[in-house]
């Protein structure tokens, strides 16, 4: 089954680019959500943190 796909993927032209690709995709999301989780504001994390606590916003349930 191995050599199958092996045999396969060496006939795709430009085969070599996709894992570098996916490498590229992986690094920048990880960057980017690296770069949010400094420059968000201290007041909006304490929101979001308190947010399963808060009452206010549910319906009362009989």
């Amino acid at each position: 089954m191995l050599k199958f796909v092996k045999n396969h993927m060496e006939s795709i032209e430009g085969v070599a680019n996709y894992p570098m690709i996916s490498l590229l995709i992986f690094f920048l999301f990880f960057v980017a959500l690296f770069w949010w989780v400094f420059s968000a504001s201290k007041e909006h994390i304490k929101e979001m943190e308190e947010l399963p606590l808060d009452n206010s916003n549910q319906q009362n349930k009989p």
